[in-house]
């Protein structure tokens, strides 16, 4: 299992423009993301703050599921998977909470989703590796749309500390305002008719 640690902002269609231009001189890749995501039907996921779902990431079906860590870290089991049921004793057999295999004997169903472009731009820095993902598309939940547009500072590599700040003095620069809910959390409280 390994750790996820993010940092998300809120975007425009313009800013995402201008960071893309002036970070055009670093290796990038352009991704076609279609996400679902799962629940129980008691919503017993939802609740302990896990996440479960499966990517398409272009061609690549990838199935992810994300539990609560310390700190802004996120714990994070992922693999190349064309079918969440199938994924589910493979994600339980590579480190899932114990618990997980459990409560999703009463099944699950897909309550929502995303859709969104995606420009993966890699940056390596003097402590650490980021990648600088520009995501724009839709969040869907309950028979409601709502726009996607943001900005996240992924570290693949080195000191959070670094990526920190790093994604501290992009907010500055651009005048990005931090987003504390994940896609999946704004998508479900679309499903559930909640107000975040």
């Amino acid at each position: 299992m390994g750790i996820e640690y993010e940092l998300k902002f809120r975007a425009t269609g313009e800013v995402l423009a201008v960071i893309a231009t002036e970070y055009s001189q670093y290796p990038s890749k352009q991704f076609h993301m279609e996400t679902t995501y799962y629940d129980t039907p008691s919503g017993a996921l939802s609740q302990r703050h896990y996440t479960l779902r499966r990517r398409m990431e272009n061609e690549k079906s990838v199935c992810t599921l994300k539990t609560p860590a310390t700190g802004l870290g996120r714990n994070e089991i992922e693999l190349e998977c064309g079918n969440i049921e199938v994924a589910i004793p493979a994600l339980c057999a590579a480190g899932a909470p114990e618990n997980f295999g459990t409560l999703v004997q009463e099944g699950i169903l897909p309550v929502c989703s995303a859709k969104f472009h995606r420009t993966a731009i890699t940056l390596t820095l003097q402590d650490c590796t980021l990648e600088l993902a520009l995501d724009s598309g839709t969040l869907t939940g309950g028979n409601k749309t709502i726009p996607l547009c943001e900005v996240e500072v992924e570290l693949k590599k080195g000191e959070p500390a670094s990526a920190d700040l790093f994604a501290k003095m992009l907010a500055i620069q651009y005048g990005l305002l931090p987003e504390t809910h994940s896609k999946f959390r704004r998508a479900l409280s679309l499903y559930k008719g909640e107000k975040l």
